[in-house]
């Protein structure tokens, strides 16, 4: 089983109403939420650890779990609200302004942390509760305290405009990215952590930080994996994109369900990934991504689709 600890929340995307005035809907979202539903949608075992409110939002998240498969049982419930994600597009790229102050998800605390994980053989970590507390000190103790017995993949998904003390924020990403196994960056995720220069050669630098697979995505241009001795690119599928919503995410999903199917996502089988094993988690990851983009919103594909 595969545990995705991050940020369940809604996303209020724009739509116009029966009377053509602009508006917002509801759509269950996040990064790690959209990961945790697109790995049990192609097909792997998944839990979720985060945090979610008893209202009216927490429930429609609550649903999207169940009708997806994704287990419940280290989901934290409270009474406070639920962080909503306000969507605006443009050229279909995403911009998102959050409301999260006292949310049920920002609140939780390393008290809150699961204590024997059982079947767990890997953790993802990612997104915006990187970035706020104390929910962000709660996923950095999950991430330290299982590196050493677990594969792990972290995807810090970077939003410059809601970092509010980048000091910590970035000695926070240091840590995690010393412990993680994989990593997944956009190219401006890595020149905001890295600064300027080739991205290959900033990739292979974060790679030499600890990391044993760090991933590169560059939208239509493709996605390249880069190792301490190798490195794979495989290009972007062609489509009709709809929205970026999720993408990253999706391909996340593929990637990890891609190395559980081919029997490496452990400490020790990460070990046996070759350029063939890269190359097919890459792709897996590409094709996956590519028909979420081809949809509007986060609507990761199930394994039948591909």
């Amino acid at each position: 089983m595969i545990l995705c600890a991050g940020e369940a929340l809604i996303d209020m995307l724009p739509r116009k109403t029966e009377g053509g005035a602009a508006g917002f809907a509801p759509y269950p979202g996040g990064a790690v939420f959209n990961t945790a539903v697109a790995l049990s949608r192609l097909g792997q075992k998944t839990a979720m650890f985060t945090g979610i409110s008893d209202d009216l939002f927490g429930e429609q998240l609550a649903r999207v779990f169940d009708a997806n498969g994704v287990s419940r049982q280290y989901v934290q419930v409270s009474d406070r609200p639920t962080t909503l994600a306000f969507v605006t597009l443009t050229d279909g790229h995403a911009k998102y302004a959050f409301y999260d102050e006292n949310t049920a998800g920002r609140m939780l605390t390393p008290d809150d942390l699961p204590g024997d994980l059982g079947d767990i053989a890997a953790c993802f970590f990612g997104g915006i509760s990187l970035a706020v507390e104390p929910c962000a000190e709660a996923y950095e103790a999950l991430c330290l305290r299982e590196a050493p017995a677990r594969a792990i993949m972290l995807d810090p998904n970077i939003r410059p405009g809601f970092i509010r003390d980048e000091a910590r924020y970035r000695a926070r990403l240091d840590k995690m990215l010393a412990a993680a196994d994989i990593v997944k960056l956009s190219d401006e995720d890595l020149h905001w952590l890295m600064g300027d220069g080739d991205l290959g050669d900033l990739a292979r630098d974060l790679v030499a930080k600890g990391p044993r697979i760090v991933c590169i995505t560059r939208g239509a241009e493709g996605v390249t994996g880069c190792m301490a001795d190798r490195e794979v690119t495989v290009p972007a599928e062609r489509v009709e994109v709809v929205d970026t919503v999720g993408a990253g995410d999706t391909f996340n999903a593929g990637f990890l369900a891609s190395l559980a199917e081919q029997g490496l996502l452990s400490k020790s089988g990460l070990d046996g990934v070759d350029d063939g094993a890269l190359e097919e988690a890459l792709s897996l990851g590409a094709r996956a991504a590519a028909i979420t983009v081809s949809r509007a919103g986060a609507n990761p594909p199930r394994r039948d689709e591909l």
